[in-house]
């Protein structure tokens, strides 16, 4: 008799061990066995026709955990009867790719080709990324990569430009429902063996807290199939998903592509004046663990980017919501980071600051930069007096003292003088924006250059 296999006994169709987690083994064989990504492998689609033509090209697959990419792998490899390799990039290094290239050049001599599958390749370095890049150019192998990473950024531009990039949605509530089905039925590789039923309720809970990603939703009903069967029930109730799951499975990834598409969404709403999307964007940031001061931070930008004169007690909360969050911290610390967000989504908008500075920066940039005009200079000492430093320089005070005794809001033509260098008297950088506060200072700004 044979000795039971440390990993348990091993199912001879579908490769999975017994032991294995219920995701595994419920990990479909075959594209009629596939839910999801329609777009991709449906009938008729690319993906689908290359992999039943047996011309699979080297890919990149991206898109969230639990939405088929090592599955669509193994099945590109089985349906094209390639010998499969599987390496994940957060353990395996450049010996055991020259591992892979010296058995795949001996099976391509004979005629079979090798798909090595790279999990997580974002994760491989550049050197890394550089040392599969001949093999997949010459065709020793045909490389899958799967990233949940934007590749544009996480795989270099020579690899990324040799391989095809195929997008992966997360699963829809229906598709995980069909997933869940088919394993409360299944009765070798699923939970059909066990005569267990799942409560309505339960089952919608399962769904919406998968938050599309199948393996998140099948760990957790094997996690409360086990609580269920210990207890010697045969229902799976709402509790039990809930205590299995205990949240939501959050797709924010505080270190990946969702820190920066969350943030963009926050700051848009911010801008386009819609303070419930904004607290919506607010509260998946916190919920997903974002630094605070990273989200206060955009604030404050925020407040004097679009925000600016047209209400400058914008950039005041702003830096006050920074110091509370910073003293307070965490978990109270959303208080003054919602108020701010409500009151800069709701506060009149101004770029007028930042296309001012710019149009000031360009001649600079792009100007002579003369020197700073006599009268504009300082002259503490004789020799610069007799230079001419300060010469003519009118003392603003006085021009405004004179305004208050003549009752006038400006100051006269012959009271103005020249702050710009000649060469760009007439520049004109600031334009006054037309909400909030700053339209009051328009008129003002026009009277004044009108003299």
């Amino acid at each position: 008799m044979d000795a039971p296999s440390l990993f348990g006994d091993r199912d001879a169709t579908t490769g999975a061990t017994t032991a294995a987690p219920l995701a595994a083994r419920m990990r479909p064989r075959t594209l009629d066995e596939f839910v999801g990504q329609a777009h991709l492998v449906g009938q008729a689609r690319v993906l689908r026709r290359a992999i039943e033509s047996d011309d699979v090209p080297s890919l990149i697959l991206w898109g969230p955990p639990g939405t088929g990419k090592t599955t669509l792998a193994e099945i590109v490899a089985g349906a094209t009867g390639a010998h499969f390799v599987a390496l994940s990039a957060v353990s395996a290094g450049v010996a055991d790719l020259r591992r892979v290239v010296a058995d795949a050049r001996r099976l391509r001599a004979a005629g079979k080709r090798t798909v090595l599958f790279i999990d997580e390749i974002h994760r491989f370095n550049k050197a890394q990324q550089d040392a599969v890049l001949p093999y997949v150019e010459d065709g020793t192998v045909t490389l899958i990569g799967a990233t949940t990473e934007n590749p544009s950024f996480e795989v270099n531009s020579a690899l990324l430009s040799r391989a095809r990039v195929y997008v992966l949605h997360p699963l829809s509530d229906e598709e995980i429902g069909v997933i869940v089905d088919r394993t409360m039925a299944e009765p070798e590789r699923g939970l059909g063996a066990m005569g267990l039923a799942l409560a309505n309720d339960a089952r919608a809970a399962l769904l919406n807290m998968a938050n599309g990603d199948a393996r998140v939703a099948l760990g957790g009903l094997e996690l409360a199939a086990s609580g269920v069967r210990g207890e010697r029930r045969t229902t799976i109730e709402l509790n039990d998903i809930a205590e299995a799951l205990q949240r939501r499975a959050a797709i924010y990834d505080k270190g990946g592509e969702a820190h920066y598409d969350v943030i963009s969404a926050f700051i848009k709403s911010l801008r386009g004046s819609d303070p419930d999307a904004a607290l919506y964007w607010l509260a998946r940031m916190i919920d997903g663990g974002e630094d605070p001061l990273f989200i206060v931070r955009r604030m404050v930008i925020l407040a004097a980017e679009d925000v600016g004169l047209a209400d400058p007690r914008a950039l005041q909360i702003a830096v006050a919501c920074q110091q509370a969050v910073h003293f307070v911290g965490y978990p109270e610390g959303y208080l003054p980071m919602a108020e701010c967000a409500i009151y800069l989504a709701t506060a009149p908008k101004s770029n007028s600051v930042i296309a001012s500075y710019g149009r000031a920066m360009a001649d600079v940039q792009a100007t002579r930069n003369d020197s700073v005009p006599l009268h504009l200079r300082n002259a503490p000492t004789s020799l610069m007096r007799s230079m001419e430093y300060g010469k003519g320089y009118i003392y603003a005070h006085d021009a405004y003292a004179g305004m208050a005794s003549a009752g006038q809001e400006s100051p006269p033509a012959e009271r103005l003088q020249a702050y710009l260098p000649e060469n760009l008297k007439d520049r004109r950088y600031y334009e006054p924006g037309l909400q909030g506060e700053e339209a009051r200072l328009a008129e003002w700004i026009r009277e004044r250059r009108s003299k």
